[in-house]
């Protein structure tokens, strides 16, 4: 996903688009630009942080507004941030639109910068397999997010030629309801899923606007569309396959390849839908995969 336009360098955005807190901070990470590395590992949930800061050799900077908890430090004598986006594609909206506001906009003047800093930002989170060959415990990796959501048809964006052509074979082989929004697809920066997708299983992550109807499941409300869950599990596409339901990917990817950053999730899988199976201890996967991530990305 590539902008068609984006607003010009030197233009003054007006306090009520960019909003700091009195300290300069940006209004909901509340974070300054000396707070952020050049790369993030991001988790949807504020404990996980505690977690992947407990492998840095030391930590310079500790904060937490709302549920976005970030610690900054160093991990082999290079610098990271882990910070919590909380759930859904409405925060990630949030979360990376201020990354990159601390990056790539002067905050004193208002004004967009003429030279781009780009982030590495790797989401670190949990999802439900969407094919039975896929353990629970294992980690996932996400080439493309097919976003299930609406945040991307708010930006002034094109696709790129791959990924229009995913999603017109996902429309057709889907028969895509009427009553549902239309899907769109964002990628995952080439070196990042090549990079950690080894040993690990890689393909299309479909992203859900929600835990429950969105992904098919049923309490007492009836989902509206019956067999999805089967109609994404026997697609193929190019070689690749739908592997895994979660809930950020998707607008992770299209704001990142929007505004020129990097990106990629990997997913610990705690659940398998179509074998109904849940992980004995997720924790422990959780684990093993901020390890991973952490030696492969900064070891």
């Amino acid at each position: 996903m590539r902008p068609i336009t984006l607003t010009p360098a030197g233009t003054v955005l007006p306090e009520s688009e960019l909003i700091l807190n009195p300290d300069g901070s940006v209004y909901h990470l509340a974070l300054r630009p000396e707070h952020l590395a050049d790369t993030l590992l991001v988790a949807g949930d504020p404990g996980r942080i505690a977690l992947i800061s407990a492998h840095f050799d030391h930590i310079e900077h500790r904060s937490q507004n709302r549920e976005f908890v970030a610690h900054t430090g160093t991990y082999h004598g290079r610098r990271v941030t882990a910070l919590a986006t909380g759930i859904g594609t409405d925060n990630i909206d949030i979360v990376v639109n201020e990354l990159d506001a601390l990056v790539n906009i002067d905050l004193a003047t208002r004004t967009p910068k003429a030279q781009h800093r780009s982030l590495r930002i790797i989401r670190l989170g949990t999802c439900g397999a969407l094919q039975p060959d896929i353990p629970v415990d294992e980690l996932v990796v996400s080439r493309y997010g097919l976003g299930l959501d609406n945040v991307m048809h708010y930006y002034a964006n094109e696709q790129e030629n791959a990924e229009v052509r995913l999603l017109q074979d996902f429309l057709d082989h889907t028969e895509w309801p009427d009553n549902l929004p239309v899907p769109y697809v964002g990628s995952g920066d080439t070196d990042l899923v090549e990079l950690l997708g080894q040993d690990n299983h890689v393909g299309i992550t479909v992203t859900a606007g929600g835990f429950y109807g969105p992904q098919g499941r049923q309490l007492r409300g009836i989902p509206s569309v019956e067999g999805l869950n089967d109609s994404f599990s026997t697609f193929a596409h190019e070689g690749q396959r739908i592997v895994n339901y979660e809930m950020e990917t998707s607008a992770l990817y299209g704001l990142s390849g929007l505004l020129g950053h990097r990106a990629c999730t990997v997913c610990a899988v705690v659940a398998n839908r179509l074998r109904k199976e849940y992980s004995k201890d997720h924790h422990a996967a959780v684990e093993r995969m901020i390890a991973q991530v952490l030696e492969r990305v900064l070891g």
